[in-house]
């Protein structure tokens, strides 16, 4: 099973990270977990503030965690940018990858068009997902 999201989705974590350049942005998605649907993009800050790593903020977190779960969603996933290498979880990735249910997305800023792929990673094995998007 693959990620589900609008195009619009896809647009807003791409403009999010983009305007983070040269950092890395990030962010969490939330969504309905048993359909892997996203249902809406939370941008963050990254406290990292750096080109090759990325930390979403705790309070961040927490805020969106308890919105999407007041709304009956959960956080099913994070995204990030990698400005200058492909979208492919790094050995740092993997390693800080909190939660194997979730969908890792990253954006791939390499090339002059952003690149978007989605992974499952569990017990530092690395699967790609295909990621399904869909209308506006």
């Amino acid at each position: 099973m693959g990620l589900h999201l609008s195009r619009s989705h896809l647009d807003e974590m791409i403009a999010h990270c983009l305007g983070a350049y040269p950092a890395e942005g990030c962010g969490l998605l939330t969504g309905d977990p048993a359909t892997a649907t996203v249902t809406a993009v939370h941008p963050t800050v990254n406290l990292a503030a750096s080109a090759r790593v990325y930390t979403v903020d705790p309070r961040e977190h927490l805020r969106i965690d308890r919105v999407a779960e007041a709304d009956g969603r959960a956080v099913i996933g994070v995204f990030h940018s990698h400005t200058h290498t492909d979208a492919y979880p790094s050995p740092t990735d993997v390693a800080q990858a909190p939660d194997p249910a979730w969908h890792y997305v990253v954006v791939s800023l390499r090339h002059e068009l952003a690149l978007v792929r989605s992974y499952r990673i569990a017990d530092g094995l690395i699967a790609e997902e295909t990621i399904e998007a869909s209308g506006g």
